[in-house]
């Protein structure tokens, strides 16, 4: 395994991620709704063009919220006052100019050129039913379509960590293009972090996955505990923790209402999650995790203090609807830590 890069400050961005541009469209929902349309309530699914159109049609008043897990990562990060770009796919069309605003308003650089109206910008039509459960419907549409021409190679390599999304290594087009922006990141000596993001990811590319890992290509693993099973093949918490330690200089693993562990270089760390007054929404607590847990790391802070700032924006993230924090996450870390 290659030595690992150390985080700079000297660098243009603290942090770089690619990801699937994706904008969030929220509308309340009766529950004649969800068996008229024919959705899987509570559930995730994805769905084409002439649904996509369908269901939008559909949709009573809607809040439109720019998302997309890297994305949120990066709208974490920024929050706390790390400097973040974004690379990701959108067409020129309204969404598309919804999600450009969002981002580049909560302070992340956002270069990427539209492509053109066909396909349409990814999204994700919620529908809220009055119990707060959300049936999701996602159209990936522009996101997948993610060139390598559109890497700015010479920003990557001036970037302490690249964050790639797991969801968009699916896709062949953005997996060259982060396949590419890996290298620019290890040529130049900076730290690659990769969120495995979901188990059919992993059954689809978890071969890709551990030959980067065996590799020596990842400095920074974040996984939950079932993506941690699924890559490892160990049912077992703890040794799938022990095949996968010694394989990759820092591992994350987040265990939902149980906290998360971390191992950095053969240390330890532990956290419990932090206690929220009514979990709303978990949309998005991994991400807000990793955002958390980033920004202490390339801050130089300590394995278990990274952990408990990660616990520390998921716990912000669930109180309420919607993968973007809205509290001061700045003033809710330097409170708590």
């Amino acid at each position: 395994m290659s030595s690992t890069p150390s985080p700079s400050h000297e660098t243009r961005y603290d942090v770089i991620a690619i990801g699937n541009a994706i904008v969030d469209v929220m509308a309340p929902a009766a529950e004649e709704d969800i068996a008229r349309l024919g959705l899987a309530k509570g559930g995730m699914t994805l769905i084409d063009t002439a649904r996509a159109h369908e269901l939008y049609q559909a949709m009573g008043p809607a809040r439109e919220i720019s998302g997309g897990s890297a994305a949120n990562t990066l709208a974490g990060l920024a929050a706390l006052g790390a400097k973040c770009a974004f690379i990701g796919q959108v067409a020129d069309d309204q969404l598309g100019e919804v999600f450009a605003h969002d981002i580049r308003a909560g302070g992340i650089a956002f270069e990427t050129p539209a492509r053109g109206e066909d396909p349409a910008t990814a999204r994700c039509l919620i529908f809220v039913t009055p119990d707060g459960q959300r049936t999701m419907n996602t159209y990936l549409g522009a996101s997948q379509f993610l060139p390598a021409s559109a890497l700015d190679e010479a920003v990557i390599a001036n970037t302490s960590v690249l964050y790639l999304e797991g969801y968009l290594w699916d896709p062949e087009e953005p997996r060259q293009a982060m396949r590419r922006a890996i290298r620019a990141a290890r040529d130049a000596g900076r730290q690659v972090a990769l969120t495995l993001s979901d188990g059919f990811v992993i059954a689809r590319h978890g071969d890709d996955f551990k030959a980067l890992i065996e590799a020596g290509e990842i400095d920074i693993l974040f996984a939950n505990e079932h993506e941690l099973a699924a890559l490892t093949g160990e049912e077992d918490f703890h040794a799938g923790i022990a095949q996968l330690a010694p394989k990759v200089p820092v591992l994350v693993v987040t265990r939902s209402e149980n906290g998360a562990h971390a191992v950095a270089h053969g240390e330890h760390a532990s956290v419990p999650a932090e206690p929220v007054a009514k979990v709303v929404d978990t949309t998005g607590a991994g991400d807000l995790f990793a955002a958390g847990f980033l920004f202490g790391h390339v801050r130089g802070r300590s394995l278990a203090e990274c952990l408990k700032m990660g616990a520390i924006c998921a716990a912000e993230v669930i109180s309420h609807y919607g993968a973007r924090p809205e509290a001061d996450l700045a003033a809710l870390v330097a409170e708590r830590i």
